[in-house]
């Protein structure tokens, strides 16, 4: 099975699936407020979300990090039905993980989870002691586990070590 839920005091771990996670983003600004840094020019919109763990286990395990990076989960369905992608899409080239920037992930009523996508676009930088948090009282929905989760961190660090090209190679 590809998810497996730790025990309530497990520490956070890479691929850990956690809900209610606050991400903030910045909706509304004022270039010259910030060129003469006056914070309250700034408007920060927060939502409470599904995240997935993106941080390698070693730097959690020793330590390194204060803060982990994490990726929105979103029900592939919700996604569908706003238009932002197509079923046929779902069904095909993002859950093979041909398409850089959404990985996909299979439902799973055990942890009662639906289809969902992983949108690596927009990543949030989340304090660990947070995450620690969210887990401990109950919010950890699952982990996805070995190779799984290697495979979801091998497409998070492919869809940002590409190299585009300024304009496709000429063909005769």
């Amino acid at each position: 099975m590809i998810y497996d839920l730790p025990a309530l005091h497990d520490p956070v771990d890479q691929g850990d699936i956690i809900d209610g996670c606050p991400v903030l983003r910045i909706s509304q600004f004022s270039i010259s407020d910030l060129l003469r840094e006056l914070a309250d020019s700034l408007e920060i919109e927060g939502a409470f979300s599904r995240v997935v763990v993106l941080t390698q286990t070693c730097d959690l395990a020793n330590r390194k990090t204060t803060v982990a990076s994490v990726a929105l989960v979103r029900d592939a369905e919700q996604l569908v039905q706003q238009g932002l992608l197509k079923a046929s899409d779902v069904r095909g080239a993002i859950r093979a993980g041909r398409v850089f920037g959404w990985y996909f992930l299979p439902q799973s009523d055990e942890h009662g989870l639906p289809e969902s996508i992983v949108d690596l676009h927009p990543l949030h930088t989340v304090r660990l002691d947070l995450l620690t948090a969210l887990c401990q009282h109950g919010r950890r929905r699952a982990r996805i586990q070995p190779l799984y989760r290697e495979h979801l961190a091998k497409h998070f660090a492919d869809t940002y070590s590409r190299i585009g090209l300024p304009s496709p190679y000429a063909t005769d």
